[in-house]
């Protein structure tokens, strides 16, 4: 009898012991040994994951219900997490938010309802129940009954202004965009049914998927357009082989006034509270994972740091800032509208598509990288995306120690969660972009290659939450060492890009001598090595914008300028001797 009332005491004792090192645990301080830590453990994903499957319900254009009602929810999250209205906030407010409301130019647009038939037949080719992208934004409604018109299958459009298609349907392989004016508004065709997903979606697998298309908003043919899927295309073409054919469109859509809304929420600093850095995630498209996972994402960050400040748990010296708008709209006003503001924008880092389960979308986590040489000379490890780049310049080339302080503390998640982490040169297109524009060091955070890129197949069950966890606990360690960085957290940033630009000299070494040994002309391996020399030299000089001022800093600065310069001069060196 004793020894099982010692046992059950020591069980006891061992117990709340367990239970007092888990409290512990949980409520421990941030610092900068321990922000991975502790992120792992209380980012748990729940909060960006029930967001994105609360916005990924809704077409969202800006100004439209869905989108509207997105900003809504953000909003509502923010003030549940300790986030108050700017203009109810008191001096010493540190969590703040503001809903900025300004009239749209344009009416916006709302999809509701379609349908597509070929005439006499009672299978549907599309609806929109099951294939929400089917109506071209922008398209207007067509009458309730809808509209039975002959079908012409424009194959070649260059040859669209010699074919009578007045009061027909327009069917061609190629975007409406391209043909409306011809078609529509010079042709006086009624509607347009088009087909063009490009190779990476794999159509001839994902049948039924449609990427979203536009036409142009013209309120004066107030026309339509409907973006078909493999199978329906090929469906239609299969009965326009038999002869003449007729469709029966139906569209139900909504164009209206409204107003652009933008949330901004600031998360105070405490000792320089003018530099900040900014996370932007669009809200508009009509996808889970483009774009709702961001919103999502982002929404967690901000929520997660009110918890910690509000424990005392965290203090951020500079002002973390959040922003949910239209892509690369709501980003460009925030960066050009405040000239001053702008000025003390010290890093900028776009949430977009980051929560894909790679096993269904397919492709990896990828940072892009601020322009560097390789968006220039992209060889050996580095590759384009399908998404594609433009033709890239020197002048064009923004050093800046962000693109590998980001990829290596990416890795080291990647590490922990056994996650796949990979980047790819600049190529544009969301909204780290008016950042880079605004002389701002910003990357994007995405995946790619989706095979359900902006097609009505990017649905929640596409999503991964421990990646949406992944992204979140990267994002906020790197914004956290940012956000308190010094002159020490300057000097471990400097040491990681001696040691990247030291690799990546080493790497152009191997792959100018195969250029070389192909051919290639020894002056322009020589200008890739000097481009890497200069982006990596002038990168470690903007160490020094983490620190008022130092001395010391200046001189490590320098002897890693002294190792890079030399390192390049001795490959110079060996590949003339080739």
């Amino acid at each position: 009898m004793y020894k099982n009332t010692l046992l059950i005491l020591l069980f006891v004792i061992s117990v709340v012991s367990c239970k007092k090192t888990t409290d512990d645990q949980k409520f421990k301080t941030l610092k900068s040994t321990n922000y991975s830590e502790i992120l792992n453990q209380e980012f748990t994903g729940d909060l960006a994951y029930n967001t994105t499957a609360f916005v990924e319900k809704y077409w969202r254009v800006v100004g439209n219900t869905g989108f509207n009602k997105s900003i809504y929810k953000v909003a509502e999250e923010l003030e549940k997490s300790g986030f108050v209205k700017e203009e109810n906030a008191k001096k010493g407010d540190v969590l703040t938010y503001r809903i900025e409301k300004r009239p749209l130019q344009r009416p916006t647009w709302e999809s509701v309802d379609a349908s597509l038939r070929i005439a006499g037949k009672e299978d549907f080719l599309l609806q929109h129940d099951t294939n929400r992208n089917m109506i071209a934004l922008n398209s207007y409604s067509t009458p309730k009954e809808g509209i039975t018109a002959e079908v012409i299958y424009v194959e070649d459009t260059k040859n669209l202004e010699k074919i009578d298609v007045k009061g027909k349907i327009v069917f061609a392989e190629v975007h409406p965009y391209r043909i409306f004016r011809k078609a529509i508004v010079e042709g006086g065709a009624v509607g347009l049914v088009t087909y063009n997903n490009p190779s990476y979606l794999q159509p001839e697998k994902n049948t039924t998927s449609i990427q979203f298309r536009t036409i142009p908003l013209n309120e004066e043919v107030k026309s339509w357009g409907i973006a078909l899927s493999y199978k329906a295309k090929e469906a239609l073409k299969k009965e326009l082989s038999k002869g003449k054919v007729k469709l029966t469109a139906v569209v139900n859509t909504k164009v209206y006034e409204s107003e652009e809304l933008t949330i901004v929420a600031d998360i105070k600093g405490t000792t320089y509270p003018k530099e900040r850095l900014v996370f932007s995630a669009h809200v508009q498209e009509p996808g889970a994972n483009d774009n709702a996972t961001g919103v999502g994402v982002a929404l967690e960050m901000a929520t997660l740091t009110a918890k910690f400040i509000k424990n005392n748990r965290f203090t951020n010296k500079r002002t973390l800032t959040f922003l949910w708008g239209d892509e690369i709209v709501s980003t460009r006003r925030y960066v050009e509208e405040d000239s001053i503001r702008a000025k003390d924008i010290k890093w900028g880092i776009s949430l977009d598509m980051v929560g894909e389960d790679t096993k269904k979308t397919g492709g990896t986590f990828l940072i892009e990288k601020m322009p560097d040489p390789s968006a220039i000379w992209t060889r050996g490890k580095d590759k384009h995306t399908e998404w594609g780049a433009a033709e890239m310049k020197l002048s064009q080339m923004k050093p800046h120690y962000l693109n590998d302080f980001l990829i290596n503390k990416f890795k080291a998640q990647g590490k922990i969660a056994n996650w796949e982490v990979n980047t790819n040169p600049f190529e544009g297109g969301s909204d780290h972009v008016p950042f880079l524009k605004g002389n701002i060091p910003s990357v994007l955070f995405w995946h790619f290659t989706d095979q359900f890129y902006h097609t009505d197949n990017d649905r929640l069950d596409k999503v991964s939450q421990e990646t949406l966890k992944n992204v979140g606990v990267g994002s906020l360690t790197a914004a956290y060492t940012l956000l308190n960085s010094d002159k020490t957290t300057a000097t471990t940033i400097l040491n990681e890009i001696e040691v990247a630009a030291l690799a990546r000299l080493q790497e152009e070494k191997e792959q100018s001598k195969i250029a070389l040994s192909k051919g290639d002309s020894l002056t322009t391996q020589v200008r890739i090595i000097n481009a890497w020399n200069d982006w990596y030299v002038k990168s470690a000089e903007k160490t020094l914008d983490m620190v008022k001022d130092s001395l010391t800093l200046k001189k490590e600065i320098s002897k890693t300028q002294e190792k890079i310069n030399t390192t390049s001069k001795q490959i110079v060196e060996e590949l003339s001797k080739k």
